[in-house]
């Protein structure tokens, strides 16, 4: 019973652990969960699905299709894969560079931060293996879409809100930043 008791112990205290980690590291685990639950999904759409399958959930509304999309948002500039490859390289060395100057206090701008690199990664991933990355949200009146792009999108949103209006209401407010 004692060998038990110090087991569970050991347990719970490896979950406490845990818990902890991720409350002081959020934002390292919405990084990696981002990237993981996107490549996770991507790779079981590839695994049971063949480019330009669809199947739907909602029919005539929301469906699950595969497409390969060798561009940005919408297919823009389509086949340029050196651009995308650079431009997330750089995307990631800044964002190394600029994570760590923001205030610690400043949850919203790392929230934002973070999902947009987080989602940009996500994709980079795919672009390095393949040149093209794999959507599969498709609500028929809108491009197909992933996981990371959604990411990318709330991150430059919460960043906009940030930049727009919590800056200008510090402003206002004669409040200064902590550096």
């Amino acid at each position: 019973m004692k060998k038990i008791k110090a087991f569970l112990k050991k347990i719970l205290l490896a979950v406490e652990l845990v818990f902890v980690i991720a409350f002081v590291h959020w934002d390292k685990f919405l990084f990696v969960g981002i990237i993981a639950l996107d490549q996770f999904v991507k790779a079981k759409i590839i695994s049971t699905m063949v480019p330009g399958e669809s199947i739907p959930v909602l029919k005539n509304f929301f469906h699950i299709t595969y497409v390969l999309n060798p561009g940005a948002a919408f297919g823009i500039l389509p086949n340029q894969r050196i651009f995308f490859l650079t431009a997330g390289g750089i995307l990631l060395i800044l964002a190394a560079y600029f994570y760590p100057k923001i205030n610690k206090k400043d949850n919203l701008s790392k929230f934002g931060a973070i999902t947009l690199v987080g989602g940009a990664t996500a994709n980079l991933i795919d672009r390095v293996q393949s040149g093209l990355v794999v959507d599969f949200f498709d609500f028929r009146s809108w491009p197909v879409f992933n996981i990371a792009d959604v990411a990318i999108v709330v991150g430059m949103f919460v960043m906009v809100y940030v930049i727009l209006f919590k800056v200008e209401s510090e402003r206002q407010l004669g409040v200064r930043s902590e550096e």
